[in-house]
Order: C-alpha cells, then sequence, then structure tokens
C-alpha cells in the first residue's frame, strides 16, 4: 500500500514544551562538538512522558502492562477524529459528544480526541484544557476502544484532583497518549495512525514520534 499523505502528530521538543506539572522538564545541550571533539553529541535530560508522549498501563497500576510488555501493533491503527472543538476551558467532553462517532467506535481502532488546543501551547491557557467524561470513557471502552490520543495535556481534568480516565483506562490495559498536535490537518477519512514509544524496558511511558497516514 502506498500513502500519499504524512502528516506528523508530534509537538517538537523544546526546552519550552509543556510540561505536566511536577515532571522533569526538557533539557537538550551539548555533550561533544564539532570543535572540541569532531563530532556533534547532544545530551537529552526529560521525563518519560515529555512532548508527544504514550502511557503504558504501569504509568497508573502497579499490576499494568509496561512498555516492553505491549505489542508495538497497539500503537498503530485506523484513527477516528472525534471533533470535540467547541469546547472551552476545564470542561467536560460527555457522552453526547461522543455519539455522533458511535457506529466507527470499535476494537482496534484508535480514538483521536480532537480538542484543537495543541494552538495553545505556548500560552497558559494550555494548562486549562477540556477532559473527557468518566462516562464518555466508558462507552468507548465498552465499544471495545483501548487507544485514546488526545490534543491536550491531559485526559483528565487540569487541576490534577481526578485520574478517572488514565484509571479505566489503565485497568484494561489500554493505552493513553497525550500531547498531540495537528489533528486539524487529517481533512480525511480512515486515516491510519502510528505512534512508536521508544524500546525503554520496565517503563511508565515514552515519548513518540506520531503520524497518521493516508492510503493512495
Amino acid at each position: 500500500m502506498k500513502y500519499t499523505t504524512i502528516i506528523d502528530l508530534s509537538m517538537p521538543v523544546t526546552t519550552q514544551t509543556p510540561i505536566y506539572p511536577g515532571d522533569p522538564k526538557p533539557e537538550v545541550t551539548p555533550s561533544a562538538t564539532i570543535e572540541g571533539e569532531g563530532y556533534n553529541v547532544s545530551h537529552l535530560h526529560m521525563g518519560s512522558h515529555t512532548g508527544t508522549h504514550i502511557d503504558a498501563p504501569y504509568h497508573f497500576r502497579k499490576e499494568g502492562k509496561k512498555l516492553d510488555e505491549i505489542p508495538l501493533s497497539t500503537f498503530a491503527g485506523e484513527g477516528v477524529v472525534l471533533d470535540v472543538t467547541g469546547k472551552g476551558e476545564g470542561e467536560s467532553i460527555t457522552l453526547n459528544d461522543i455519539l455522533p462517532y458511535s457506529a466507527r467506535l470499535a476494537p482496534d481502532k484508535i480514538a483521536l480526541i480532537y480538542t484543537g488546543w495543541d494552538k495553545y501551547r505556548e500560552d497558559e491557557k494550555y494548562y486549562r484544557h477540556p477532559y473527557i467524561s468518566e462516562e464518555a470513557v466508558v462507552f468507548m471502552l465498552e465499544k471495545g476502544v483501548r487507544v485514546f490520543f488526545i490534543d491536550a495535556l491531559n485526559i483528565d481534568v487540569p487541576d490534577g484532583s481526578s485520574f478517572k480516565g488514565h484509571e479505566l483506562i489503565t485497568e484494561v490495559n489500554g493505552i493513553i497518549g497525550e500531547n498531540f498536535a495537528n489533528f486539524h490537518l487529517i481533512d480525511f477519512e480512515n486515516p491510519f495512525v502510528m505512534a512508536l514509544p521508544l524500546s525503554f524496558p520496565g517503563l511508565d511511558g515514552s515519548p513518540v514520534r506520531a503520524v497518521a497516514l493516508k492510503a493512495d
């Protein structure tokens, strides 16, 4: 199969990349230079949930699957864009917002929660994002969805008072992806989405380079 369009769904990782409060701030510094050693090497310091990333179930559950225990095929599949761009700061994404897409939600589909919030990533407003309600999460899980990607800092309430979405999804060893970008560029049906983590044995998550592909 030939893909005619590749859309980058990843947020650039810089010292200005927004992070969940308390997470390590990303730093990129030179470790070797052409002038000094004859080659360039950079030192990267960041958390396992920096930038566009996925959460392994182990992120919230001691008994949950760790990064290396999840088949790579889990991180690739047909995406369903759920347009909830009408939501405001700290507003709940409800079951009624999800119902119009019900017929397209099924096992092996990747739910792309399109809030449009990535456009605020250089603004304090990014930290006051919409979130997915418990009833909406439960409904999608009942439809068989096990992979959820959102173009916001977090799928749960922005004040950190509850992680119900994380708990429900990781309870069934589902996958959560956050800080995605450019969902607005997916203007075609049935995008093939890939968000492959780095090979970190035993970890709770990983940055990813995520893309949406359009087949010829």
